[in-house]
């Protein structure tokens, strides 16, 4: 009898053991952004200001636009695998651009994109933040699409999505404008152009 209830209880354990194990590998699962990573299809960028919480009151474009929230941190890696945050680049406005080589509404923002770090890098940090899931997206195949494209804007690797997680982007590309004090005042999901760009831009410029 006793060693029938040894057993019982030993067979309980190992179900709840399976159990707790399954729960985690599917919170794990949710958790990872780039599991389920699409592609933004569409020819109408969706452009938003950011807002506080709740109902915000009738106002004009131009205080819309002057609405900020705390940009959050979040770790990447550069090219020589120096871990690199955000915040880090406090007191500079900050483009923040999330993007794949395997994503052709990534590539197509690309030269609007190199062409404003050039004119303009030396006032504003440009974090273009590679979706690095080192399956899908790898360090090498990254920088080799740089490479062979000639761009000269900063990469960073996301091999930790630490990035993603942090902003939620599940589909890209995706960019969020950060002024100088660390406040994301708009985020644009979908490929965007230069005069896009210029607009985000004149947003976090004093």
């Amino acid at each position: 009898m006793r060693k029938n209830k040894s057993l019982i209880i030993m067979a309980v354990i190992f179900v709840v053991l399976i159990a707790g194990a399954y729960v985690l590998y599917a919170r794990l699962g949710t958790d990872n952004p780039t599991d389920k990573l699409t592609v933004t299809e569409t020819d109408e960028t969706s452009y938003e200001t950011a807002k506080p919480d709740g109902e915000p009151d009738e106002k004009t474009a131009e205080q819309e636009e002057t609405q900020t929230v705390a940009a959050p941190d979040f770790t990447v890696y550069d090219a020589d695998g120096n871990a690199v945050t955000l915040l880090q680049n406090t007191g500079k406005p900050v483009i923040v651009n999330f993007w794949a080589s395997w994503c052709g509404p990534c590539k197509s923002e690309m030269p609007d994109f190199d062409k404003l770090y050039k004119e303009l890098g030396d006032d504003i940090v440009f974090m273009m933040v590679n979706m690095t899931d080192g399956s899908r997206e790898t360090v090498e195949t990254a920088s080799e699409y740089i490479s062979d494209n000639g761009y000269s804007f900063p990469v960073y690797y996301d091999t930790e999505q630490d990035a993603a997680i942090t902003y939620g982007a599940s589909a890209i590309p995706m960019t969020v404008f950060i002024d100088a004090d660390g406040n994301a005042a708009a985020q644009a999901r979908g490929a965007i152009n230069e005069e896009t760009i210029r607009k985000g831009i004149d947003m976090i410029m004093n």
